[in-house]
């Protein structure tokens, strides 16, 4: 299901309205196990990250009110998606990141935790990454805020990455090494936006 909603959009979006314009692509790792951490203003910056790295398949993490809906469990259970509790993430919400990541599998975060602004981002990208050994690659978007106008608006969407965040470069204990990722994860993304807004 991934692989053929993944071809429409891609077609619809990048071939057919190049709307799409990605930044520093040659950051993502050759190997498809790692994180990738992005922006989240709207529900956009998960259609658009997954074009910007097609025809990778990206495994997002989705707060678990979202698969309560029995029609939107079967779209996000059909498309790699799988749910944490925002609340209260226990380690059985970390065991399913870690084990795609450790199969060769990309997954997919927004680690402010919600579609707000300048958000302060959460340790579950820095958490998973120390436990699966996999790097961090973050991302910003810039552009339409709805589907509707990234389809029919002239303004682009951008996408942008980073160097990977490597966490075998902290030899710290578990807990400080976490926190040195999540404010490196931060202090990058926030950069990069700063950056893009100027392009």
């Amino acid at each position: 299901m991934y692989k053929l909603i993944a071809t429409v959009l891609y077609f619809v979006i990048v071939i057919f309205r190049r709307k799409l314009k990605v930044i520093d692509k040659k950051y993502l790792p050759k190997d498809p196990a790692y994180i990738l951490t992005c922006t989240h203003r709207s529900m956009v910056e998960i259609i658009v990250l997954a074009m910007a790295v097609y025809p990778l398949e990206i495994h997002y993490m989705a707060k678990k009110e979202l698969f309560k809906n029995r029609f939107l469990n079967w779209l996000f259970t059909s498309v790699g998606a799988f749910p944490v509790n925002r609340e209260n993430p226990g380690p059985s919400t970390l065991k399913i990141p870690v084990k795609l990541l450790r199969n060769n599998q990309t997954v997919g975060m927004f680690p402010s935790g919600s579609r707000t602004e300048g958000a302060p981002i959460k340790k579950g990208a820095a958490t998973i990454a120390v436990m699966s050994k996999k790097p961090i690659v973050p991302a910003v978007y810039k552009g339409p805020l709805t589907f509707k106008d990234l389809l029919f608006e002239k303004e682009k969407a951008y996408i942008q990455f980073g160097e990977a965040i490597q966490p075998t470069d902290y030899q710290l204990p578990k807990n400080e090494a976490i926190a040195e990722i999540t404010q490196a994860v931060d202090v990058a993304m926030k950069n990069m936006s700063a950056e893009l807004e100027k392009k």
